[in-house]
């Protein structure tokens, strides 16, 4: 029963942060889409979607996209590893219903046009 509740909570945090910025909602529940649109928000390719099934591989990818993510809710790699990572509940809750806006994906935003996809 405590899953479930946890469960219920994280969809609904995970579905304000994606309408926050400007996804769909909905997208918070389905498996595997999902982390392509938590991809998105960051701003990395969506082939990254691929590493994210490799075991090990997937945690040094985790920590950089939820880097990535705090980066483009204007807050730090601090609170990246820390809110987003660490503690995943309180920090996209902090997200969802804090005073925090979305900016754009902020792993595009150091690159050139030609590199984007």
């Amino acid at each position: 029963m405590i899953s479930l509740i946890f469960a219920v909570i994280g969809i609904i945090i995970m579905w304000k942060v994606n309408t926050k910025a400007g996804q769909p909602g909905w997208a918070a529940i389905i498996p595997i889409y999902n982390i392509y649109v938590w991809l998105k928000i960051a701003g990395r390719p969506g082939w990254w979607l691929v590493l994210m099934l490799i075991p090990f591989v997937n945690v040094v990818i985790s920590v950089i996209v939820s880097i990535d993510i705090a980066k483009s809710f204007a807050k730090d790699t601090v609170f990246g590893v820390v809110g987003l990572w660490l503690f995943s509940l309180i920090g996209y809750a902090i997200l969802a219903f804090g005073n925090a806006q979305y900016h754009g994906p902020a792993a595009l935003a150091g690159q050139q046009a030609a590199y984007r996809s």
